[in-house]
């Protein structure tokens, strides 16, 4: 069990939460991120949607976090923010509960809720994972835009009487799952970049997969799973796979340790490490276009190399097509790249105008 001391892990000054977020998942925040406002009228909302009584529910049941309580998660979530260079602490509490789970909510003042059962199972270097995820969740402002995806949703199935609507509705549904789901895998590199030990990020998805028994699992063999998960069975496989992850709010715990394995194989948390990553100055550039492009790139990727029959029978009769949806799909992103860009300026000259 390898642990990387305190006084030797790496800080990131200014790092902007761009460079953990999955492609998919920072295709959509840069998007929502342009439209200026935005996120005031949601924190504006929340006060309708019962933030202030969620954070007194967990003020009044819960133990919330300090020098006194829960010590240690505090020193973690006090090396967590001075890691990612956060600019404010969250509030943290731990929920008596069975449910082995941990949570970001919250939209004017994110705060993170770790149940006691989580706190039971993990140690205290993959708790640091966990405190990481969540605090990268906060940073991303995943809980904003979940809000506001979340109305889109109720508003999809207010007119879900109109025929066809039902199946609109769950189009939509699952897509805005596939980005939760990413969300997710954006979260894992967080706690990573906060644990900086690949073994303990591992450990945390094999006791979310299999308990706390540790001495009867392997990681190697775990990891191997997913490429046994992803190869196995026949399109009938492929077509429930699609089922199983449907209406999941997280990846499975297998695919979820593969995909971070491939993070750091594929050298971009190495590069981190190494200073390299966006800064928060230069968030406000963010072209929707370019993030597109990288999350079209990071899907075709994943078409051209899975080994998911159903996914290979779809290759092998659409030829390039798959290239040409990729090409499409970072057109399109440009294109209202373009548009916001044309609006945000003929707004500025008007209020120019009427403001002299």
């Amino acid at each position: 069990m390898t642990t990387v001391p305190a006084q030797v892990r790496a800080r990131f000054p200014e790092i902007s939460s761009r460079t953990w977020e999955h492609p998919a998942d920072r295709t959509a925040l840069t998007a929502m991120r342009k439209l200026t406002g935005f996120d005031q009228i949601l924190k504006t909302l929340s006060g309708l949607l019962r933030e202030r009584q969620h954070r007194l529910l967990y003020l009044a049941s819960s133990a919330r976090v300090n020098d006194r309580q829960f010590a240690d998660l505090d020193a973690l979530l006090t090396e967590c923010v001075e890691i990612l260079d956060s600019p404010v602490t969250p509030e943290l509490y731990v929920m008596q509960s069975p449910m082995v789970n941990a949570f970001c909510i919250g939209m004017d003042r994110p705060f993170i809720v770790i149940t006691s059962a989580l706190y039971d199972l993990m140690d205290h270097d993959e708790l640091r994972f966990i405190v990481g995820h969540e605090l990268g969740h906060a940073l991303s402002g995943h809980a904003v835009y979940r809000t506001m995806l979340m109305h889109l949703s109720r508003l999809a199935a207010s007119i879900g009487f109109i025929p066809l609507g039902g199946w609109a509705l769950r189009a939509l549904v699952a897509a805005l799952m596939e980005w939760q789901r990413k969300a997710e895998l954006s979260g894992d590199r967080a706690g990573l970049l906060c644990c900086q030990d690949l073994d303990t990020a591992l450990r945390v998805e094999l006791k979310l997969a299999g308990g706390r028994h540790l001495d009867q699992m392997d990681t190697q063999a775990f990891i191997a799973q997913a490429k046994e998960y992803e190869r196995t069975g026949d399109l009938r496989d492929g077509v429930l796979k699609l089922l199983n992850l449907e209406m999941r709010s997280h990846p499975f715990s297998v695919l979820r340790a593969a995909e971070l394995n491939r993070w750091v194989d594929r050298g971009e948390y190495g590069r981190v490490l190494a200073g390299l990553y966006p800064r928060r100055d230069d968030d406000s550039n963010a072209r929707v276009a370019d993030d597109a492009g990288a999350a079209a790139k990071a899907y075709r990727d994943n078409f051209d190399e899975s080994e998911d029959p159903l996914v290979r029978s779809i290759r092998d009769g659409l030829g390039g097509f798959v290239d040409g949806v990729g090409q499409t799909a970072f057109d399109v992103a440009e294109n209202v790249n373009r548009k916001f860009a044309d609006w945000r300026a003929t707004a500025k000259a008007r209020y120019d105008e009427e403001n002299g």
